[in-house]
């Protein structure tokens, strides 16, 4: 299933959405060999674009985006945020500090180089059970405002498209992904503004992804896994 986000007015969509294409990081030392990036420039969602992000009836919380403000507890603990959320096991995974201006944040913390847009492989699911996996809960801290950049195009359908023969035993991985945008194909990503305050709920483990800090200052974001329903905060879109 593609990327979908809940929201109810276009026109807030399109005010916090930019679209864009990816490209392989071949030459850029910062990045890992393969690493997929955003091919920029960032242009306006159409409204054709637009349409093809709203959710089916059917579609699995799962699977959906959400942008949101996430209420912070009394106490000001930030690892009790998710509990009202519904998932007793929901589980903090800490905060990450990204730079100004960085295209995509996240590295590989054995040797510091940048991963570029890529899959979260926290629950190690299979190609039939990739959908399921727990979301991804997160909260801007700011200072700076910062994105969510994530792939239209889901794992599942990378997978069948780069291993024909055999996806139905593998684990979709970010080097599917790789393999993808190397052969040529196109990837379209979506860049969603995030001012400090705001988050989202996402599945990291299902969509292509990274954050961004791009033309932006620092920032800090905090994150939590878990399974909840959709729609337990209201959409801010």
């Amino acid at each position: 299933m593609p990327l979908h986000i809940a929201f109810t007015s276009p026109d807030s969509l399109r005010e916090r959405c930019d679209i864009t294409t990816v490209r392989t990081a071949d030459t850029e030392p910062a990045y890992e060999p393969g690493a997929v990036i955003p091919a920029g420039p960032w242009h306006s969602v159409t409204d054709a674009a637009a349409r093809a992000l709203i959710p089916p009836t059917a579609t699995q919380a799962s699977t959906l985006v959400e942008i949101v403000r996430p209420p912070l507890p009394s106490h000001g603990r930030l690892d009790d945020l998710a509990l009202p959320l519904g998932d007793a096991h929901a589980q903090y995974i800490g905060q990450a500090l990204a730079k100004p201006d960085m295209t995509t944040t996240t590295d590989n913390h054995r040797d510091g180089r940048l991963i570029g847009l890529h899959l979260d492989n926290w629950d190690k699911l299979t190609y039939e059970h990739k959908p399921s996996g727990r979301r991804r809960l997160a909260l801007n801290l700011g200072p700076g405002i910062r994105y969510i950049i994530l792939a239209t195009l889901d794992a599942q359908a990378v997978c069948r498209a780069v291993r024909p023969n055999d996806y139905a035993w593998r684990h979709p991985h970010t080097d599917d992904y790789r393999t993808h945008a190397a052969a040529g194909y196109t990837i379209n990503v979506i860049r969603i503004r995030l001012v400090p305050g705001e988050g989202y709920i996402a599945p990291t483990e299902y969509l292509l992804h990274d954050g961004s800090t791009e033309g932006q200052e620092a920032s800090a974001i905090a994150f939590w896994l878990g399974h909840w329903q959709s729609g337990k905060l209201p959409s801010l879109i």
